[in-house]
């Protein structure tokens, strides 16, 4: 009498092999990902920026002139109490999110009218928080965004 094996699985040599496969994808592909979340920043800094300067044009639309330096872009979400008071400014602020935006490292945006470089600038000093610097260090500014 012959006795019929069904038995079915992996041995352990399959599962070894499979392991080292997927750990050498890991190895390969994990470091070109991680280096993405710096770029990735930078996009989102830009992207912000253009939506404050959105705001801000809406602000002036409606106003006749951008928030003052003095005044920041917290007029973008609660109607100014110093400098010049704006007359005509729409109910609930100019940004949907009823906040002022952090950039992606978490610092306040900074904001300066009358600017150098236009009627304001808008910037954000990127990951080192410092002003100047490259590659995920760069400064990221309303006046030379890519």
């Amino acid at each position: 009498m012959q006795l019929i094996s069904n038995k079915k699985g992996f041995t352990l040599i399959e599962i070894m092999v499979v392991i080292v496969i997927l750990a050498l994808l890991a190895a390969l592909v994990g470091p070109k990902l991680m280096g993405r979340t710096d770029d990735a920043k930078i996009t989102d800094a830009r992207v912000q920026i253009k939506n404050i300067e959105t705001a801000l044009k809406l602000y002036k639309l409606d106003n006749g002139s951008y928030p003052s330096t003095e005044q920041g872009l917290g007029a973008l979400v609660a109607k100014p109490t110093v400098g010049v008071i704006p007359k005509s400014y729409k109910d609930g602020g100019y940004l949907e999110s009823k906040k002022v935006p952090k950039d992606p490292w978490g610092n306040d945006y900074l904001y300066v009218s009358p600017g150098e470089h236009g009627d304001y600038d808008l910037f954000s000093y990127g990951s080192d928080g410092a002003k100047g610097g490259e590659g995920k260090n760069v400064d990221i500014t309303s006046w030379d965004t890519k």
